[in-house]
């Protein structure tokens, strides 16, 4: 007979898997780790995994935040058909999408009280 391993429920989950509290400032594009070092809008509980995909939103957020600079100046653009505002909104839906599903109580009560996401479920 094989020598089966079966893992324990007590054995401690992987370290980048661990849950860590973190202050989100989505008008600053921020992600802190502690309270008082800069304002912020919501505390939410991610790993590490969750950290980078949010990070990469908010880089995607502002690269696009460029174009969208660069398209101003074209005066002939008009917002409404214009791919880097569709862009930007679907990276902020993302963003308060993620911090909804992380966030704690207070986050979600707010992200609710926006209505924002019920913008998303409809598209």
């Amino acid at each position: 007979m094989q020598n089966m391993h079966i893992k324990s429920l007590k054995e401690p989950i992987a370290l980048d898997q661990q849950k860590k509290t973190y202050y989100i400032s989505v008008g600053a594009g921020e992600i802190l780790s502690i309270p008082n070092a800069s304002p912020w809008d919501f505390k939410i509980e991610a790993n590490d995994d969750e950290i980078t995909r949010l990070r990469e939103i908010f880089d995607s957020s502002q690269d696009n935040s460029i174009d969208d600079f660069l398209r101003a100046h074209v005066p002939f653009v008009e917002y409404s058909h214009d791919p880097t505002n569709d862009q930007h909104d679907q990276n902020l839906l993302r963003i308060y999408s993620m911090i909804y599903e992380l966030g704690d109580q207070e986050a979600k009560q707010h992200i609710e009280n926006m209505g924002i996401l019920e913008s998303f479920k409809s598209e």
